[in-house]
């Protein structure tokens, strides 16, 4: 597993033209980064962060929010006690695109503990 390179780029803006992933695609680029999942329909990536305290998830939730702004990709975000759920698709094709990869890999980089 090697996300570097994916880190280094850069979210493009989506529209509803912006290629979606294949099988083959997906399978792929989820080994460029560190034990997400993605879901049955295979149209999201997920990945659940596990903290000692709900304070620690909310700072881990926060940083997400800042990098989701400043790649100007969103993820959604589920906080409770001790974890933080990310779920990331591309919204303007039901689906996942590149942008969904390259933020992953960004929120991996996250310093947490």
């Amino acid at each position: 597993m090697n996300n570097s390179s994916l880190s280094q780029l850069k979210c493009i803006p989506c529209s509803g033209t912006t290629p979606k992933f294949n099988e083959t695609d997906i399978t792929n680029n989820l080994k460029k980064i560190n034990n997400w999942s993605v879901n049955d329909q295979q149209e999201m990536i997920f990945k659940k962060f596990i903290f000692k305290t709900f304070k620690k998830a909310l700072i881990f939730a926060n940083s997400v929010g800042k990098i989701a702004e400043e790649e100007g990709h969103h993820p959604d975000i589920s906080i409770g006690w001790g974890y933080c759920l990310i779920m990331i698709h591309t919204h303007a094709i039901k689906g996942l695109s590149k942008n969904d990869f390259i933020l992953a890999s960004k929120i991996d980089l996250i310093d947490f503990e």
